[in-house]
């Protein structure tokens, strides 16, 4: 990123230099892009995982035990190494312990960030505090998450063109300028070598960015 912006506006290693600091905050962004995804994945295999859990009680098995059942389950479906059987594997540990389940349900809903996680969590442990029915609050959050899960299909479907389009837009401006200087050697050159074309390109540059920002933002839409 440095090098595409320090050369095509402003023609110059040393600006190329002095934008190096910019991989800090688009490494950051790009962080947390990816923790977004990761994060709606768990959702995912989460609801699979109580899914698991509600048919392990209605055969019989206590609660604890259908948690220790799931894992079991997610592995042949998900495979060892996926998110949910780690964090499965954990709570099994937990239980080990004698850590009641709530509170490792509560930790894995603030570990993860997801939001249907800590949902569960809450209404788990208000379920088992005042003695309620298990197996039902258990399939009514499967039922309330699959909504949600079906919406934000919905939604992906609906936006995912523009998300394409977005894409493209934000590379267009490199390949204008690219083809540009290819084809006319020395067009940008006024504009590189003043302080009013570093300023006019700094606010292109500028521009550039918030506009990818906005974009984003608008084609993130979160149920």
């Amino acid at each position: 990123m440095p090098v595409l912006f320090g050369r095509l506006f402003y023609g110059s290693w040393i600006a190329v230099a002095l934008l190096s600091p910019m991989v800090i905050p688009w490494f950051v962004h790009q962080q947390g892009l990816a923790h977004r995804q990761a994060c709606r994945e768990l959702g995912i295999q989460f609801r699979d995982a109580i899914m698991s859990v509600s048919t392990a009680q209605k055969a019989g098995y206590s609660i604890e035990n259908a948690f220790i059942e799931a894992e079991r389950d997610m592995r042949l479906l998900y495979g060892a190494a996926s998110p949910i059987c780690k964090e499965l594997r954990r709570i099994q540990a937990g239980l080990g312990n004698n850590i009641p389940l709530e509170q490792l349900l509560e930790e894995l809903g603030v570990r993860s960030g997801n939001r249907d996680i800590a949902d569960f969590a809450a209404v788990f442990a208000v379920a088992k505090r005042s003695g309620g029915q298990m197996t039902q609050t258990i399939e009514r959050t499967i039922e309330v998450i699959g909504q949600r899960m079906e919406v934000e299909k919905e939604i992906d479907v609906m936006v995912s063109g523009k998300r394409m389009e977005a894409k493209v837009m934000e590379i267009v401006p490199f390949g204008i300028m690219l083809y540009v200087g290819a084809a006319n050697p020395g067009f940008f050159a006024p504009l590189y070598g003043s302080l009013f074309g570093i300023v006019a390109m700094t606010g292109c540059m500028v521009v550039y960015v918030v506009a990818c920002l906005m974009a984003e933002r608008i084609v993130s839409i979160e149920v």
